[in-house]
């Protein structure tokens, strides 16, 4: 026994050692390939000239490097002092987000006609991109968008003709490319004039005329109304509200208000440097209001600091009610034109896209305001503050090209994958069945070996290299990194497969541990255990590890996920490169195609997979150790052991198909993969000892059958 557990030391080692060098081999392939680590890359004139000539095709002399009063981001390219058309990075523009939790930055370029005439990469983070697609096969995608033209409405279809094809392996990544590209192009052709949307007007961003307070009340930029005590009164309709100094129509409060994002409104109230922060700090698509009183009642109030909301004051459109919240307020404590006067409270307050606010249209602020009569019964009213944007703070325009709204790229997506969601729903309906009902077919051994090799191979080659819904250690870092630099659900959002397959896993997790993943779900899992289950039957013998070096194997996935998650506090991106110690996007997401490094790894484990059932996840996945961290967390024990358990049997434990039980009995819900093979022998009375001993004990103080007595009962 000595000599056996000596051998199988010795093999391990040597294996460890083979893999060490592998994964120096892969991280030697990843170090020669130029990546562009981070998100928004500067780059100096001469090589944006450089660019500029190269996209354009046309020799640039002159670069004019933005923003101008209120417009995005943008470079204007001239020639011999013609405009030749815009440079513009998506990630100023849009700023929106891939996978990673950080912006993929591409620099494109739109001429005159609002036309895409090329694009160049300058920065992006993302895992898949980062490592197992070629930067020829990036080029080459983002080289693909040249020619479209920003108003066809095709545009909202990206199978339609003239898109380029996704990268293989890279569906998510390619989307977030996509939409980064053409959102972009559409907000610089709109906000210089390009295009314009159908069945409305456009917004002046880019003009600017200097005005002073009164200007901008005069031209309709401010709205204002005077509310008195005595229309407090009338209002509240309560003789008892006792009227402040300045006698019964004093000033209640004197409020300003308008939208704050043409420049013609914004930057004269808040000045160039401020309004271009504040137009920085939001996406495509955010609007401002401005509100200023004075007098004795304040529009703000207090309770917002505690509900995150403003209750005294509500954005109203048609029928549609619209928060204004804490997150969206900034305080402003001065104004910079002239002529403005000493304000009590000076606001902004964002109106995010989401909400579909339509500035070109009316709209109305609410003013709430409430009263306490003597009797302690509360009387509240609302007054109407109406606004309707003047015709001087629109574009006039004379092209009558339009485009039709876009749907959010997590929205569009969720929409085109909905066979694929309907197939992972049913999946995950058919699991649930069975882990509720496990106990019946824990009892039923074939019907289980059926159930569970069949469900396996739908795991593997449906929703793995079908869908290519594997999860992995990179989701939970980007989860960890959007908790620490901003959460925001659209990012999750843009793999509904994944999203779906996390959202069942958290559920799991509570009701049964981190085994129905790991046991069920993970299709690498399901393709080391059918390998395995296939070795069996070939007779290929299998090595059993001693459980004292077992349980000493353990910590290596928790030390490779601790490290991961260190790693990418500082960053992300460094994390993602370290994460293929897992062979899921190797095996699973590109199907072994991929450089020879990559290949010899996930050869090496599914190889030790063949002797030692699942090995990679036993030692080495650092998925499963995060699942496994809040494990315990689990309200319910599903599975059941007895007394002789560990004392008088140790069946289970010998047969547990990663060793996951000790030796005392006790499962490690840690390890446990909750494939019910215990469950079997729990409920097999020619296989557990006590069912066999109370089997024997009721056939001795049965009655004995008489020889008249038919076959059947003597059978029984």
């Amino acid at each position: 026994m000595h000599n056996i557990d000596k051998m199988v030391g010795m093999a391990m080692k040597y294996f460890a050692h083979a893999i060490i060098a592998i994964l120096a081999s892969m991280l030697m392939t990843v170090s020669q390939q130029n990546f562009a680590f981070g998100q928004f890359t500067l780059i100096d004139n001469n090589t944006l000239r450089e660019l500029a000539s190269d996209l354009f095709t046309v020799e640039a002399d002159r670069i004019i490097v933005g923003p101008r009063s209120g417009s995005p981001e943008v470079m204007r390219v001239e020639r011999d002092g013609v405009l030749v058309g815009y440079l513009a990075s998506t990630a100023a523009i849009i700023g929106s987000v891939g996978y990673s939790g950080k912006p993929i930055d591409i620099l494109i370029a739109i001429d005159t006609e609002a036309t895409i005439r090329g694009a160049h990469l300058l920065a992006q983070s993302e895992p898949i991109l980062t490592i197992g697609v070629s930067e020829a096969d990036i080029a080459d995608y983002i080289g693909g968008f040249e020619g479209i033209a920003l108003g066809r409405p095709a545009l909202n279809d990206p199978v339609r003709e003239g898109m380029p094809d996704a990268i293989s392996g890279a569906t998510v990544s390619s989307g977030v490319i996509r939409d980064g590209i053409i959102r972009t192009g559409r907000a610089v052709a709109l906000a210089y004039g390009l295009l314009e949307t159908r069945g409305s007007r456009r917004l002046d961003r880019t003009g600017f005329v200097k005005s002073d307070w009164a200007g901008l009340i005069a031209s309709g930029g401010l709205g204002h109304r005077l509310i008195t005590l005595g229309d407090i009164r009338q209002a509240l309709a309560s003789a008892d509200y006792a009227p402040a100094a300045g006698g019964p129509e004093g000033t209640f409060i004197e409020i300003y208000y308008g939208l704050l994002t043409p420049p013609q409104i914004g930057q004269n109230l808040l000045g160039k440097r401020d309004y271009n922060q504040v137009m920085t700090d939001s996406v495509l698509g955010d609007h401002f209001l401005f509100v200023a009183a004075n007098g004795l009642y304040s529009f703000k109030g207090t309770r917002w600091r505690k509900t995150d909301y403003f209750e005294r004051l509500e954005l109203l459109q048609d029928n549609r009610s619209i928060r204004l919240t804490k997150e969206g307020h900034r305080n402003i404590p001065r104004l910079a034109l002239a002529g403005a006067p000493s304000l009590r409270e000076i606001a902004l307050f964002k109106v995010p896209a989401a909400t579909d606010f339509d500035p070109t249209r009316p709209w109305r602020l609410s003013l709430v305001v409430n009263h306490e009569t003597e009797d302690g019964a509360q009387i509240s009213t609302a007054l109407p503050l109406h606004y309707t944007l003047a015709d001087r703070f629109f574009m006039d325009s004379e092209n009558t090209e339009t485009i039709e709204p876009d749907l959010h790229l997590w929205e569009r997506n969720w929409w085109d994958r909905a066979p694929a969601i309907m197939v992972v729903c049913a999946m995950l309906l058919v699991l649930a069945v069975i882990l509720v009902f496990q106990d019946s077919l824990a009892r039923r051994f074939q019907l289980y070996q059926t159930v569970r090799l069949g469900f396996l191979a739908a795991t593997l080659v449906v929703l793995g290299w079908g869908l290519g819904a594997q999860l992995s250690v990179v989701q939970v870092l980007a989860f960890a990194q959007a908790i620490r630099t901003g959460f925001q659900w659209e990012t999750f959002l843009l793999d509904p497969l994944i999203f779906i397959l996390w959202s069942a896993v958290a559920v799991s997790l509570l009701f049964w541990g981190r085994g129905v993943f790991c046991g069920w779900l993970c299709p690498f899992g399901a393709l080391q255990e059918l390998l395995n289950t296939a070795a069996k039957r070939l007779g290929i013998h299998q090595i059993v590890v001693p459980f004292g070096l077992h349980e000493r194997l353990w910590p290596i996935k928790y030390i490779a996920f601790l490290g991961l998650f260190a790693l990418s506090l500082h960053s992300v991106t460094y994390a993602f490169v370290f994460a293929e110690i897992e062979p899921f996007k190797t095996v699973i997401t590109l199907k072994f195609m991929r450089e020879w490094p990559f290949l010899i790894y996930a050869g090496l484990l599914l190889l030790a997979g063949l002797f030692i059932e699942r090995a990679y996840c036993r030692y080495l996945c650092p998925l499963g150790a995060a699942l496994a961290i809040p494990a315990r967390l689990r309200m319910f024990e599903w599975l059941k052991r007895r007394p002789q358990c560990g004392r008088e049997c140790r069946i289970c434990a010998v047969r547990c198909t990663v060793q996951a039980i000790h030796p005392n009995g006790q499962i490690n819900p840690n390890e446990c993969i909750h494939c019910l093979r215990c469950q079997t022998n729990y409920f097999d009375e020619t296989t557990c000892p006590p069912l066999k001993e109370r089997a024997r004990r009721r056939a001795a103080f049965a009655p004995k059958k008489t020889s008249a007595e038919p076959a059947r009962n003597r059978q029984a």
